[in-house]
């Protein structure tokens, strides 16, 4: 009996599409050289998470709905007794996707989610840390087809970071855009 492999439809776009593309635009000589797309970091703050302990269960369970991961929650460093805040106190939820999860996740961000978002005009292309990492923040959850509009009680944001092999920005840059990342308009060469 064989099984089949299954191989995400973006996975396949990377190398059939994708390295070839960028290693004609930057002349990579092997395709080792070409960056890729390493895992995609999710990460959700609780605002008010020191009062009420079941925010930060709620927010686990929208993030897991949402990657297909179970998630985590982060706990705080230190003492700020301004917030009332101790040492170890969950603060927020976070996940960390790889592999087929990762791929199927950023289809699903690009394809479903981000054109949910009202009067959405591409993404903005100046999040790049200088690493080849690139940092998105969503306004709203609900923008996720897994999320029930219905059962929402407070709408909040999360950070979405996308950490890739790449040098540069502008590596970084070509390579999500091949992906399918919508940015806005055209960037400058100015990296």
């Amino acid at each position: 009996m064989s099984t089949v492999k299954y191989t995400p439809r973006l996975a396949d776009k990377y190398t059939n599409e994708v390295i070839p593309a960028l290693s004609k635009k930057f002349g990579y000589k092997s395709v080792m050289q070409t960056p890729k797309l390493e895992k995609i970091c999710i990460n959700r703050g609780v605002n008010g998470a020191v009062n009420d302990k079941k925010l930060v269960d709620i927010a686990l369970d929208e993030l897991t709905m949402i990657t297909g991961q179970k998630a985590v929650p982060t706990m705080s460093k230190k003492d700020i007794s301004n917030f009332k805040l101790r040492k170890g106190m969950p603060i927020g939820a976070r996940v960390t996707l790889r592999g087929v999860k990762m791929y199927e996740f950023l289809d699903r961000l690009v394809s479903v989610a981000l054109p949910r978002v009202r009067d959405f005009k591409g993404i903005s292309d100046k999040a790049f840390d200088g690493r080849g990492n690139y940092t998105l923040g969503v306004t709203e959850q609900i923008i996720f087809p897994e999320i029930d509009i219905d059962k929402v009680n407070k709408i909040t944001g999360l950070d979405i970071t996308f950490v890739t092999s790449a040098g540069s920005n502008e590596e970084a840059y070509e390579l999500l855009k091949e992906l399918g990342m919508p940015f806005k308009n055209s960037k400058k060469d100015n990296n």
